[in-house]
């Protein structure tokens, strides 16, 4: 269970970004949604996918907000972008988005942007945002900022999400897990912004490349 102080400042920070969003501070009142968000953040199948993980998503969004058409557009799609998660499911993303669709229209938000915050959260199934998509190039660089996190923060994440996924046997998730980081070492670029690849891009690749080591079984001896 997150720390009391901590889930009221993430709940002023949806206040704020969610009057944002609407352009004024008129509108249904904003705490009953976020209370919602929060409940489905610390539902107990989560151990990466937590309020720290929302948290450090937000607080990275404010790092790169310059970058952003839309900075608070860009918030909401992070309060949303894993609202529904269950680890041994694949349509995550898409029933997040859908849960944005069902709730920021009632909560007062257009629904042109409603359809951004919905088009950013299913952005990241990919992580593949457009050169010109200043918005999903910030959500999805701060959806990915862990990859650069320091070598302790970095295997506490791996440790989570080895949590998360503790229904399959250990071989089949260490090729499952190599496979996707090899996918990720493969890209050109894992990070969009500027800021992104000029702080981020290094790092974790470094730490990729590391945990891809672990992962990998020891080479047969030489006969």
């Amino acid at each position: 269970m997150a720390d009391l102080n901590a889930l009221s400042a993430l709940g002023a920070r949806w206040t704020r970004a969610l009057e944002g969003a609407r352009g004024h501070a008129d509108g249904p009142d904003p705490a009953p949604y976020a209370d919602n968000l929060l409940a489905r953040w610390q539902e107990p199948q989560r151990r990466y996918h937590t309020v720290a993980h929302l948290t450090a998503v937000l607080d990275h969004i404010d790092v790169l907000h310059e970058h952003a058409a839309d900075p608070d557009v860009v918030r909401l799609a992070a309060w949303f972008h894993d609202a529904v998660y269950f680890p041994d499911r694949s349509e995550n993303e898409e029933r997040s988005a859908r849960a944005a669709e069902r709730a920021l229209p009632e909560a007062g938000v257009s629904d042109e942007r409603t359809a951004e915050v919905a088009r950013l959260v299913r952005l990241t199934v990919t992580h593949d945002p457009a050169d010109d998509d200043r918005d999903g190039q910030v959500l999805c660089d701060a959806d990915l900022a862990i990859l650069a996190a320091p070598p302790d923060a970095y295997a506490a994440y791996t440790a989570a999400v080895r949590e998360e996924y503790h229904f399959v046997p250990e071989d089949a998730f260490r090729a499952g897990r190599s496979a996707i980081l090899r996918q990720l070492l493969d890209l050109p670029r894992l990070f969009h912004t500027p800021y992104g690849q000029a702080h981020w891009e290094a790092a974790a690749r470094r730490n990729l490349r590391a945990e891809l080591k672990i992962l990998s079984p020891p080479a047969d001896p030489a006969p």
